[in-house]
């Protein structure tokens, strides 16, 4: 194309040329792409409930002295994992000793809120209509002084007209409690211990090395119970105890009762402070002798510090 200027300059056909450019530039470029900023909901995570705990199960342990590590019951334990028979468990074999967290309510229950209830209504009457019939003279009355035993003083009262006074009764004296001298309270549990057999002392506590006492004694003496409780545990499944008794005391304590000749009491029979629950003797033992632990939690600890002096 040509483009000519004109001297007069009343035409500019360069001028003329671009804007016609510029329109069909315009006239054919694509509307601008939309760009949906919405934000995506984000995904609904399950809470997954933590603090569970895993026992991996190590060359000669059972169900038993599992549980008594942690201080369940093999029966809970054995719920726990989908556990039959309670034998049957492999080395290796992840086992959980904890309790499952407690499922939370599909729904809150609603809170039914009441009105709170307002002062009875007091209906007034006139004196005519009494509800119930007023007595007459004739109706016999006690005084208010109410019944004195005669006595000369009470006699001359009368006779003056004073109204006899009546001594208050003396209160009964308060007597202590009794309780016996060799039991000792856990403040901090409420339990209240006793020593299960008084005989002589061979071994102490000692951490990692023996988990109890070991007391001598003679076989077929009494063993008992050194507070009260509920059976958890009799038989002889747990390595190294013999026949054993397991008794729980609260939700923190538990004792042991290892090496009886005989057990005399049933698992969950409760048993009170100084019941005979077994029998001294040397199942599993080389002598005849009573091991005795608490445990605290499943932790064993030092008996002597529970346990009263002697």
């Amino acid at each position: 194309m040509t483009v000519s200027w004109r001297r007069d300059g009343t035409v500019l056909r360069l001028a003329a040329l671009a804007a016609l450019v510029f329109m069909s530039g315009c006239a054919t470029k694509s509307p601008a792409p939309v760009v949906d900023r919405t934000v995506a909901p984000a995904k609904q995570v399950a809470a997954v409930p933590g603090g569970a705990v895993y026992h991996t199960v190590k060359k000669g342990e059972t169900l038993y002295s599992i549980a008594l590590e942690y201080g369940h019951d093999y029966r809970e334990v054995a719920a726990w994992n989908n556990l039959e028979n309670p034998a049957a468990i492999k080395v290796g074999q992840q086992l959980r000793v904890s309790p499952p967290a407690a499922a939370p309510s599909p729904q809150t229950p609603a809170v039914e809120v009441k009105p709170i209830a307002g002062p009875a209504v007091v209906e007034a009457r006139p004196l005519g209509e009494a509800a119930a019939p007023v007595p007459s003279e004739n109706f016999k009355r006690e005084p208010k002084g109410g019944k004195l035993p005669y006595s000369d003083q009470a006699l001359a009262q009368v006779q003056k007209g004073e109204a006899p006074v009546q001594a208050a009764p003396a209160k009964p004296e308060a007597k202590p409690e009794s309780r016996p001298a060799e039991a000792v309270t856990n403040e901090e549990d409420g339990v209240e211990w006793t020593w299960p057999y008084t005989g002589r002392l061979l071994a102490g506590f000692s951490e990692g090395a023996n988990k109890g006492l070991d007391i001598a004694g003679k076989e077929g003496d009494p063993v008992l119970a050194a507070a009260s409780g509920k059976v958890l545990y009799v038989g002889n499944n747990v390595r190294g105890y013999g026949n054993l008794v397991i008794v729980k005391h609260n939700n923190v304590y538990l004792s042991a009762y290892a090496h009886n000749s005989r057990i005399l009491v049933k698992e969950n029979q409760n048993v009170a402070r100084g019941q005979k629950i077994a029998e001294l003797g040397a199942s599993d033992a080389d002598q005849p002798k009573l091991h005795f632990e608490i445990r605290r939690q499943g932790r064993p600890v030092d008996p002597l510090k529970y346990l009263p002096q002697r």
